[in-house]
């Protein structure tokens, strides 16, 4: 029967004879466990914040925009048309049983003045279900009424960028704000969303009725037409089929017959965004394979150090099997040897990778994630690499002839 601690005291007390090889055999392992977690903790954390930003733009979201026009011989780009109404909002929200609400858009960029303080911004014309399609809760404030999209009134809900620029520190509620030298009255403040996957300042926005923008602020060639329509669908397994109704349906409106092109477009800007979320993922475990290699490096550096120290103490194993040791118990020792070398490893290469990471972070302003499950694994692996590595050199030793041992000089 093996004495299980006094196995790890021979091995331990071997290890430390030769503590500067030790110390570089653990050193392919102490950076290829390093290298797993920063790997790991920067891909989960670029997945984290592209999770969040869909989070900020909208759940569930698809935005129709107008098709292409031709002017002059020359074929210009989708939403060069002006053929979205307000009506198709209505109709899209009313008879596609898979969509959850609409929000007809209208923007365009404009100064706005309050006081002494003025700051450009986005203004969208829209409605009361923008705030529902995208997701976006009121800090302080309400939405606007019905009432007022019809009678399109001078009121308006600013973003916490615009907020930060006019007012600072003031309440903006029922204050006097001047878009395009048109007065408007702030009814609401969304809460911050921060950056869009692109980069831009989700909160430097203004909402005012669609009807107000149409009548007072940018006005259209053709009266009620829109830029884009944004749709929430019910769920995420209704997209698909909210996406092929809108299709069917505003083909019908605007009177497309068979094999004619749409004009128009629809783009599912869930699936867009879900996609370059699981490519970031794909990323983040390519990266972790990438890094592993480094641990595989590490066990085979462990395997040729044991070799030699099987060859070095071969005067020791034939000493050990003359007075008693089995096969079982040099084998036992050997694997503990690389089992202990992986471990200890391991553990210093876990600290190092969360300290690389976290230096990442500081200094490359990078998102990390440094999760309980890359830790373990990276560790688990160690060990195994250690098992793995190291069965070989325990499995020669424990087949050595005693007698042929004690003879080797």
């Amino acid at each position: 029967m093996i004495n299980l601690p006094s196995t790890v005291k021979i091995s331990l007390r071997s290890l430390r004879v030769n503590k500067m090889r030790s110390a570089l055999t653990m050193l392919g392992i102490i950076i290829g466990v390093a290298a797993v977690i920063t790997m790991l903790a920067v891909g989960r954390g670029a997945s984290n914040k592209i999770s969040e930003q869909i989070s900020a733009v909208g759940s569930n979201l698809i935005i129709v925009i107008p098709g292409s026009t031709t002017s002059s011989g020359i074929r210009l780009g989708s939403g060069s048309s002006q053929n979205l109404t307000r009506a198709d909002a209505d109709a899209i929200k009313n008879e596609c049983s898979a969509v959850s609400t609409t929000a007809p858009v209208l923007n365009g960029s404009a100064q706005i003045i309050y006081g002494n303080s003025n700051w450009a911004s986005i203004v969208y014309g829209t409605d009361e279900g923008m705030l529902e399609v995208r997701d976006w809760t009121l800090a302080i404030g309400r939405n606007f009424y019905e009432q007022e999209i019809r009678s399109a009134a001078k009121v308006c809900i600013l973003g916490q960028t615009v907020v930060d620029n006019l007012f600072g520190n003031d309440d903006p509620i029922n204050q006097i704000i001047r878009i395009k030298k048109v007065p408007f009255t702030v009814i609401g403040v969304l809460e911050s969303k921060g950056q869009s996957m692109m980069g831009q300042d989700q909160d430097d926005i203004i909402y005012v009725p669609v009807t107000t923008a149409q009548r007072n602020l940018f006005g259209r060639t053709f009266p009620g037409t829109v830029r884009s329509i944004m749709v929430k669908a019910k769920s995420t397994e209704e997209l698909d089929r909210a996406e092929t109704q809108i299709k069917e349906l505003l083909r019908q409106r605007h009177r497309i017959g068979p094999g004619q092109e749409n004009d128009f477009t629809v783009r599912n800007l869930t699936q867009m965004m879900q996609m370059a979320e699981q490519a970031s993922n794909v990323m983040a475990l390519l990266l972790a394979a990438i890094a592993s290699v480094s641990l595989l490096v590490g066990g085979i550096g462990i395997m040729n150090i044991m070799l030699v120290s099987v060859t070095e103490r071969t005067r020791e194993i034939g000493i050990r099997m003359a007075v008693g040791a089995k096969s079982w118990d040099i084998r036992t020792q050997f694997i503990i040897e690389a089992l202990i070398l992986s471990l200890i490893g391991g553990l210093i290469g876990v600290l190092l990778g969360i300290l690389s990471a976290e230096l990442l972070s500081f200094f490359a302003g990078w998102t990390i994630l440094i999760s309980t499950y890359s830790i373990v694994l990276s560790f688990g692996f160690s060990g195994l690499v250690g098992i793995f590595f190291g069965f070989y050199p325990a499995y020669k030793a424990s087949l050595m002839n005693p007698i042929d041992a004690l003879r080797h000089e």
